[in-house]
């Protein structure tokens, strides 16, 4: 089926949310309207119309890990709305390629123990994968950075720091840092039940500047037992 007629099947982005999102985030509703009114019907849209809120799709409630990208793929039939993930019929692009081997690094695992490279098992377990702007163009990376996306995404997080619930922050590269500066109080207020582990970006560009080595996902289970939540099964299940 045409993926934009799936979308439309499937109701506008708002509509395409788990209804614990949709009750959460009820005042960008019109935003989300805006924004699917003027992009839907791009043809070059990246991901495809149907796949924008993929990482909406589960319970806000089990969110107990974040984390934060910059934009979509580029490339024709690659992004399919979870950050970082990429359709099982696509090439694995360079930078999850590295998070697969820090994956190997710190867990000590094996290549057939990686997960999925759409890592839907991830976001069944409550991890969000979410980019700073849900759509771009293919061929274009940023093309809808200032579109009001980053308005969207930002009460995602507040959303989510204002939680009573334990929640850890895997933030990657200066982008998704900076991203956060401004909740930093509201982050610092709720410093009991929000870890924190940053590093530099997985991108081929800067995974050996910090990247590589950091320890990223045993570091956010470790934070999460601290806060007596269960362990993310970051492995092939």
């Amino acid at each position: 089926m045409n993926p934009l007629l799936k979308a439309i099947l499937a109701g506008m982005w708002f509509e395409q949310m788990h209804p614990g999102w949709q009750a959460a985030l009820a005042d960008q509703k019109p935003l989300l309207d805006e924004l699917w009114g003027s992009l839907c019907g791009l043809r070059n849209l990246a991901p495809n119309p149907d796949l924008v809120m993929a990482a909406f799709t589960d319970d806000p409630a089990n969110v107990r890990v974040l984390i934060l990208g910059q934009d979509p793929y580029p490339t024709p039939e690659v992004a399919i709305g979870r950050a970082f993930a990429v359709s099982d019929q696509a090439p694995i692009p360079a930078s999850l390629r590295n998070i697969f081997a820090e994956l190997k690094t710190d867990l000590g695992c094996l290549e057939s123990d990686l997960p999925d490279r759409d890592l839907l098992n991830w976001q069944t377990q409550g991890v969000l994968l979410l980019n700073r702007s849900l759509t771009t163009l293919e061929g274009q990376s940023g093309a809808h950075s200032s579109l009001g996306w980053m308005e969207f995404t930002d009460s995602v997080i507040r959303r989510l720091i204002q939680r009573p619930a334990p929640l850890v922050l895997i933030l990657w590269g200066t982008h998704a840092k900076s991203a956060l500066r401004s909740l930093a109080p509201e982050i610092a207020a709720g410093s009991k039940r929000i870890g924190v582990v940053k590093s530099a970006h997985p991108s081929p560009l800067s995974a050996r500047r910090g990247f590589f080595g950091s320890k990223p996902f045993s570091k956010a289970n470790g934070l999460l037992a601290e806060m007596g939540s269960a362990p993310i099964r970051w492995l092939k299940q």
